[in-house]
């Protein structure tokens, strides 16, 4: 029975990633944890039409770190401007989650923070190695990413981020 079920989950999973793929959205049906350890499905992840980033990240990972503390520098002023939302997905495993809210909590983000634990959500998305970064538009569409991070990023996403707030199209 642990099999069978455990296949189900598998082609599950691939199904939702290969429709992902196809219609470049994001996946809606996902479970992924909050910081306390509620479990949410990945529809929640809505922002009343405004850009959405998404940023899959870890704690061990330097680069996501030094990625989403440029941001959180300069994060209300982009929501104050845009309506932007950053959703920062955190890979770490069961070894690690533990440490997840307590850098978050040190950090100071204004983020929304979730938990991916077991990777259902990074594999939905086609991460493959963080950090990876997504534009969402309003309609859930996924309109630009970017993977790894060097100092200046930030800025190219918050050129993104208001080319989409104004209305324009991202190519």
């Amino acid at each position: 029975m642990k099999i069978k079920k455990s296949l189900t989950t598998i082609a599950f999973a691939l199904l939702t990633t290969f429709l992902s793929a196809q219609s470049n959205t994001v996946p809606k049906n996902i479970e992924v944890k909050t910081l306390d350890g509620q479990s949410v499905k990945t529809e929640v992840f809505e922002n009343d039409g405004k850009p959405i980033i998404i940023s899959f990240w870890a704690t061990w990972c330097s680069p996501c770190k030094r990625e989403l503390n440029a941001i959180a520098e300069v994060y209300e002023d982009w929501v104050d401007e845009t309506g932007v939302k950053l959703i920062a997905i955190s890979i770490d495993d069961s070894r690690n989650v533990s440490k997840v809210a307590p850098y978050v909590n040190g950090s100071g983000w204004e983020y929304e923070v979730y938990l991916d634990p077991n990777g259902d959500f990074k594999r939905a998305m086609n991460v493959n190695n963080v950090p990876h970064t997504f534009l969402i538009d309003g309609n859930g569409n996924i309109v630009w990413q970017h993977n790894s991070y060097t100092p200046g990023d930030e800025d190219e996403l918050y050129e993104l981020v208001k080319k989409l707030a104004n209305g324009e199209e991202i190519k």
